[in-house]
């Protein structure tokens, strides 16, 4: 989690820079999105190639292992497979959208500076989590 401190010259600059942060979110949201259908497809077809072959040879659905290993925090797949992919790419989907959400909030919130009016000489200090605006600071210069 990286906890920043940005100085903003007006309200319209903060808004601008959270109309990007939005954009991009969605952007990158829907490029996962349009990435989860086509693994999806994929994973669904790779799952009845495996029944229709476990069905000929006479065996019943069998577990099998992961192929996991565990380096410190880090969580290693050998040998991927799609429905590796897709619980991959769901948890990005998932954590794009929560983060898309947050953003709005923020942005939604933000709304009263615009009646501020005259704010000339006024510097906004806001502390940011990862982006999102959490504490605005005015400042006299």
């Amino acid at each position: 989690m990286v906890v920043e401190i940005k100085e903003y010259q007006s309200a319209e600059q903060l808004a601008e820079r959270l109309d990007k942060e939005i954009g991009d979110t969605k952007s990158t949201l829907g490029e996962y999105l349009r990435r989860l259908d086509e693994i999806r497809i994929l994973a669904e077809k790779s799952k009845k190639i495996r029944e229709v072959v476990l069905k000929l040879a006479g065996k019943k659905g069998q577990t099998e292992s992961l192929g996991e290993v565990n380096v410190g925090s880090l969580n290693i797949i050998l040998d991927a497979n799609p429905f590796h992919e897709l619980t991959a790419i769901e948890q990005v989907v998932r954590s794009f959208q929560e983060r898309l959400l947050v953003l709005q909030k923020a942005r939604e919130a933000l709304k009263w500076l615009d009646q501020l009016g005259d704010t000339d000489g006024l510097k906004y200090l806001v502390v940011e989590n990862e982006g999102v605006p959490e504490r605005i600071l005015f400042k006299l210069s």
